[in-house]
């Protein structure tokens, strides 16, 4: 299927290293209708080993792509290569609606052996290059990027004869925009060491997370101590590390309720909560709604 609805996706985009598998091997680019925060509250931090390239279509949000946290509106562009991390959230009560586009580099010819593969595909690949991670409507050449999404779109509807060529030659021509236009950052050897502090945080919260967590636990897995490691991913995230596990676990929770019969005791003990008056607490805190009360809308 070349267009689906995000909430046809199952839940393992809310982990660390996304490995589902979005695309098909012959013609290996999708692209996912997504609502915050209709189908989901957030998009926690993950990577993953494909492209991807969110386009804002309503609304307005916020995104992170490596360290950097932006606001998002209408129209925006986020640029997410192989590898790095990133996240999306709700701006206050607003609503976002975005495509999700995920291909793989092979779309492109990232397998072949010519020069488009050598100088281009391959180095991004391996994180060898780096794409400015925002392309907004005030962008001088923005006019000619959204066009070959949009034409893609549009291929992806009709799904007329050719059509697969008609899309690889939109994304063909917007990386070509991107390598002629903007600051594409070369011969980039290897993610800065916060980045890779931060996925082994990330990874490290998704595979515990239903367990007790201590700061002093997650601060081993950077080699800080407690305090310099509470000032660090507050800088990273943009929140503190309770804050960030207690959402994370709350957004767990939320997904559990939505898509799965288990009670709620199940789901707060599941979801790293020993005190079930504790966790309808917080989840009213964070959603506007008791557990009970949104299983029942």
């Amino acid at each position: 299927m070349m267009k689906e609805n995000k909430k046809a996706i199952d839940n393992s985009i809310q982990g660390f290293h996304e490995t589902k598998k979005h695309t098909e091997f012959m013609f290996p680019y999708n692209v996912y209708l997504c609502t915050i925060p209709d189908d989901f509250p957030s998009v926690f931090l993950h990577w993953q080993d494909t492209m991807e390239i969110i386009y804002i279509k309503k609304g307005s949000g916020t995104a992170q792509v490596d360290l950097t946290i932006f606001e998002v509106h209408a129209g925006d562009i986020v640029l997410v290569p192989p590898g790095h991390l990133h996240a999306l959230g709700q701006l206050q009560n607003q609503h976002m609606e975005y495509e999700n586009i995920i291909f793989d580099l092979s779309l492109l010819g990232s397998r072949m052996i010519d020069i488009c593969s050598q100088k281009y595909l391959l180095p991004l690949q391996k994180n060898n290059l780096h794409f400015p991670p925002l392309i907004t409507p005030q962008d001088e050449y923005y006019p000619m990027i959204s066009a070959c999404l949009n034409d893609a779109d549009d291929l992806c509807e009709t799904r007329g004869a050719g059509f697969e060529l008609g899309v690889k030659a939109d994304i063909m021509k917007l990386f070509s925009i991107i390598f002629a236009h903007y600051d594409v950052k070369r011969n980039v050897k290897e993610m800065p060491s916060d980045i890779e502090r931060l996925k082994s945080v990330v990874h490290y919260i998704e595979e515990n997370y239903q367990n007790p967590i201590k700061i002093e636990d997650a601060a081993l897995k950077c080699g800080y101590s407690p305090s310099h490691f509470m000032r660090w991913f507050k800088q990273m995230t943009g929140t503190s590390f309770i804050q960030y596990l207690n959402r994370f676990r709350l957004e767990k929770s939320y997904q559990e309720l939505k898509n799965t019969d288990r009670t709620i005791l199940e789901i707060s003990e599941l979801t790293g909560f020993d005190n079930l008056s504790n966790f309808n607490r917080q989840f009213k805190k964070q959603f506007g709604a008791t557990p009970r009360q949104l299983r029942n809308t």
